[in-house]
């Protein structure tokens, strides 16, 4: 074991790549990476594993890490009594799932971050667990230190008590999911019921659902704007007023683009200041959406900012995208976001001045610690009328007065960058990009996203299998569901937005591998490991949305919509077959569903395929005939010369000149269209 009387001295996480565990790799506490290692060690020693799970961007983490992983007494009693494993979530997902599901048995609440789980030596099962623990006590909880001294105890004497309740706690994760799906599939009834759960936990007021703390939702913001797609004014409204008031207050950088994690407060005013990929890139699709839908530049200017962002932020070499961006700068969260009203004025000419003022609110109090965090306060066209200018002459100045903040706040110190490159989270942004550069018209964004996927294709895939975490030139972890799942789906909107033969191959090889080593045969859907995953005590099968969309109900979306187009029974089952062992859990809660709703909605009624064939000109005008809110149909424009197509496309043949179209819904095609009239006709 390693000597650490000082602080200074690495312990074994130095050797990792998650900037996560680096921030640890010199506490004085004996941290180590999940794994046999430490295992063994506390087997043979017969401590308790002391497991701690965070990631780089949570501010609690970091707060929990300065006040007890630092201090050279707390590190003592950990190194002491047990054996201390630090994991980061956005790595190991599959630890985090099962112990968030460990934490909740054990104190029948919700988890978060940093879970603190206290797990037997010789099973890994968890006897206790929490989340932050303070360095004294406050709050309505034990310090940290109290809780070490009492689960030493714990342990050291009470070895019968422990054994039974590690007996059922076993006994409950083995049962979750071993019962037959409580028969039949999810019914058009349960979209209505969803609908209904949404509308009602609406805040007409401010957007959003529920009160504070308030999170975007973007999941259940796509089912209501499929409901939307298909004439549902109400659905429409709830959506277009969340987005409204996300992008005109905090939550929304007004300065560089992108959204914060959540807010703290009900109108979306304050944020809690993390960025996060994985919220981006299904925004970015939603606002591109909402503009197709609504004709609204707010909407449009929104999705681009995302972008913006991301392109600039977030880009690693190579074309991927980085993780996450602190919420904290020099250990104050929002430090690099937040103004004086003297910066401000300082940094403007008096014509910006005179319009940021009241457009960001710096003629109100201070909204954050004495300081104003930036949200629109009054919009262009009230402060156009109030200042008898035009709209475009207003949009210009605020554009200049952005650009000064921008750079000025460029020169601030930044927050921490999380530079791991998650192949799940990146198949979020692929889908984002590709479906905002179709529906704004930027071939940009579809070249980004193309760029992503070249890179994950080079660098995560190995020709049969995905990793899951690109870091350091590193590839590291075997992929979980989402990975497949999320870059799947990522791949069929980039073939709407551009065609490329081998990324139909490659959305092939995704799809066998998830059938190969995810789907469970008995029951159906799919677990959140493959069959020959690290053996756990758990092995997931999560159907409910969370901080991502949930793994099966976007496997069963994308593998619906890829079986249709190759006209594939397996992929088409292995869908069904989810709906089917998921129909117990959204009955009981239809709207945490949201992401299986989607894929039930085109269960129904199968998606409309248009197929598309002809050569420059002719082509992109018939996509053009195309263009609009959809939800529910697939569109590939292929041209004639495109080789070694599979059989199920080669039969969408070319016209002798000018385009050929085929719409197909279900198992019926259309006889192959060549006007443009006749195509409207078909599509009306």
């Amino acid at each position: 074991e390693i000597d650490m009387t000082k602080a200074t001295q690495a312990n074994r996480l130095a050797d990792e790549t998650s900037p996560y565990l680096l921030q640890h790799a010199h506490n004085p506490v004996q941290w180590y990476p999940w794994g046999e290692e430490a295992l063994a060690i506390a087997r043979e020693t017969d401590r308790p594993i002391l497991l701690s799970i965070g990631y780089s961007a949570c501010h609690w983490c970091h707060v929990m890490a300065h006040e007890s992983f630092e201090d050279e007494a707390t590190a003592a009693l950990m190194n002491e009594h047990f054996v201390n494993v630090k994991v980061d979530r956005e790595e190991r997902p599959d630890l985090d799932k099962v112990y968030q599901l460990a934490h909740q048995l054990l104190t029948q609440r919700p988890g978060g971050w940093p879970l603190t789980v206290f797990l037997a030596p010789d099973d890994h099962t968890p006897f206790f667990a929490g989340t932050y623990f303070p360095r004294e006590p406050r709050y309505g909880m034990s310090s940290f230190t109290e809780v070490l001294s009492a689960v030493a105890g714990f342990y050291a004497r009470e070895r019968e008590e422990l054994a039974r309740q590690s007996d059922s706690v076993r006994k409950v994760l083995a049962g979750i999911h071993r019962a037959a799906p409580e028969g039949g599939s999810p019914q058009a009834s349960h979209l209505a019921a969803a609908r209904r759960e949404l509308i009602a936990g609406f805040d007409s007021v401010n957007g959003g659902f529920g009160d504070a703390p308030k999170f975007p939702q973007p999941a259940a913001l796509e089912r209501l704007l499929e409901h939307a797609g298909e004439g549902d004014d109400q659905a429409l409204a709830i959506v277009t007023i969340t987005l409204r008031r996300m992008a005109l207050g905090g939550l929304q950088d007004q300065l560089g683009g992108g959204f914060y994690r959540y807010a703290v407060d009900a109108r979306w005013e304050i944020p809690h200041f993390e960025k996060m990929l994985y919220d981006n890139g299904p925004l970015l699709h939603l606002y591109a959406c909402a503009w197709q839908i609504t004709g609204e530049p707010l909407y449009r200017d929104t999705a681009l900012a995302i972008a913006d962002w991301a392109l600039r932020e977030m880009r690693a070499p190579g074309g991927a995208f980085f993780a996450t961006l602190d919420a904290d700068t020099d250990g104050h969260e929002g430090g690099s976001y937040v103004w004086s009203r003297d910066e401000v004025r300082a940094a403007l000419d008096a014509p910006e001045w005179e319009l940021a003022a009241p457009h960001f609110g710096l003629d109100l109090r201070a909204n954050f610690e004495g300081r104003w965090h930036l949200k629109v306060a009054v919009e262009i066209s009230a402060l156009a009328e109030r200042l008898g200018l035009s709209e475009q002459e207003l949009a210009a100045r605020l554009a200049s007065a952005r650009a000064k903040l921008l750079a000025l706040r460029a020169q601030r110190t930044q927050p921490g960058r999380d530079e791991k490159i998650l192949t799940a989270w990146n198949g979020l942004m692929i889908r984002g990009l590709a479906s905002a550069g179709r529906r704004l018209g930027r071939p940009n964004l579809v070249a980004a996203a193309g760029q992503a996927l070249e890179f994950l294709r080079a660098e995560a895939w190995s020709g049969e299998r995905l990793t899951a975490v690109h870091k350091d030139g590193r590839a590291r972890f075997p992929a979980y569901l989402d990975d497949y799942a999320f870059l799947l789906d990522g791949v069929l909107e980039l073939l709407q937005a551009r065609w490329r033969g081998a990324d139909l191959a490659f959305a092939q090889a995704l799809a066998d591998t998830l059938l190969a080593h995810f789907a469970d045969p008995e029951q159906g859907g799919f677990f959140f490991t493959a069959d020959d995953h690290e053996a756990l005590i758990h092995r997931p099968k999560p159907y409910g949305d969370d901080s991502v969309p949930a793994g099966n109900g976007i496997a069963a979306h994308a593998l619906q919509r890829l079986g249709h187009l190759l006209g594939e029974a397996r992929y088409l089952d292995a869908a069904a077959g989810t709906l089917r062992a998921a129909a117990g859990a959204i009955e009981r809660a239809p709207s945490w569903h949201n992401s299986l709703l989607r894929a039930l909605a085109e269960s129904l009624e199968p998606p409309e395929l248009v197929m598309l064939r002809g050569t420059g000109e002719a082509l992109e005008a018939a996509a053009a005939l195309l263009e609009g809110y959809h939800p529910h149909r697939l569109v590939l424009a292929i041209p004639d010369d495109a080789p070694d197509l599979p059989e199920a496309l080669a039969a969408y043949r070319p016209a002798p000149e000018g385009f050929s179209a085929y719409v197909c819904r279900g198992t019926q095609c259309s006889a192959p269209i060549t006007e443009p009239a006749a195509l409207r006709e078909a599509l009306a």
